[in-house]
């Protein structure tokens, strides 16, 4: 039984990732290996399909604003890259594992850490911005589409891309310096979404309450419509938000557990394995919320599953 703490005295910043691909722990790693293989392969497959159809969607779709529809595509081509790359990395790791295939099994860890730890802060980057986006879009008003163009949300996207790029290049040189930029980066994401949302929930109430003392305003005014197609779209980017940080906070805290503490068993980097499984699983888990909340994504899925199955062989 491989259950005992292993300490090590020399480099410690990387005793995790030597541990996790080396012979003292894994044996107490391998009975697990191969359910966890199975599990990364089929989220890594659903993940793929899954938000693939939700690039065509989205491609095809035009009634959404192109530079809020621009957010939900990076979000989901993060959601696809998570599939293709990271997952599929993490399943030949645990191959490698238990093969006792070591220089791969290191190279595929590392790798699958370092992409999806620049992917999962581009995903909550991107949550944030949908938060400011839809704030912009209730504060701003008509003056929303003039001040929110496309060029201007391809730079943002770019800077989310960058700012991710700096937290993999810092896990390259040193990982607790990693480490504490993405809880700062973490922190951050959570606070502007949460006064993002506390904002727009707050002005809604506001604009209900000054309706109602409006009596002789017109029942069926313009503007009822377009609330009320903008409450669902801040209620679809808040289940989104919400799924991923159900789906974050265990790694977070397991991450926090191993950042802080100079011993390892195996008990911990099982654990640390098992809720990763649940950080991946929010990428297969976001196409079904896109067609659950969002209608015109939802239609254009359908149609692109009809067309794809009822192809003309002519």
């Amino acid at each position: 039984m491989a259950t005992e703490n292993s300490t090590v005295t020399d480099k410690q910043p990387k005793s995790f990732e030597e541990l996790i691909c080396s012979p003292s722990l894994a044996d107490g790693l391998k009975k697990h290996a191969s359910y966890l293989s199975t599990v990364n392969f089929l989220l890594s497959l659903t993940a793929f399909l899954g938000n693939s159809l939700i690039l065509v969607a989205l491609h095809k779709e035009s009634s959404l604003h192109p530079p809020s529809k621009l957010l939900y595509r990076c979000l989901a081509t993060t959601d696809l890259l998570i599939g293709l790359a990271t997952q599929s990395l993490y399943t030949i790791h645990w191959i490698s594992l238990v093969r006792e295939d070591w220089i791969l099994c290191r190279f595929a860890f590392d790798t699958a850490f370092i992409l999806g730890y620049q992917l999962g802060i581009v995903s909550l980057l991107t949550l944030a911005a949908i938060g400011v986006d839809r704030l912009l879009a209730l504060l701003l008003g008509l003056r929303y589409r003039q001040t929110v163009t496309l060029k201007r949300m391809y730079i943002v996207v770019a800077t989310l891309w960058v700012v991710s790029g700096v937290g993999a290049l810092l896990f390259i040189l040193d990982y607790r310096l990693s480490f504490w930029y993405s809880c700062a980066v973490i922190i951050s994401c959570l606070i502007i979404s949460f006064a993002s949302y506390t904002k727009i929930f707050y002005s809604l109430c506001h604009r209900r309450i000054q309706r109602r003392d409006r009596v002789q305003q017109q029942p069926r005014a313009p503007n009822a419509l377009n609330i009320a197609r903008y409450k669902k779209a801040v209620y679809s980017a808040l289940w989104v938000q919400l799924a991923l940080v159900i789906c974050y906070v265990p790694y977070i805290v397991v991450a926090i557990l191993i950042a802080s503490s100079e011993t390892y068993s195996s008990q911990l980097i099982v654990s640390s394995r098992i809720v990763l499984v649940f950080f991946f699983f929010n990428s297969s888990l976001n196409p079904f919320l896109y067609c659950w909340k969002i209608s015109e994504v939802r239609q254009a899925v359908i149609e692109t599953i009809r067309q794809a199955l009822c192809c003309p062989c002519s």
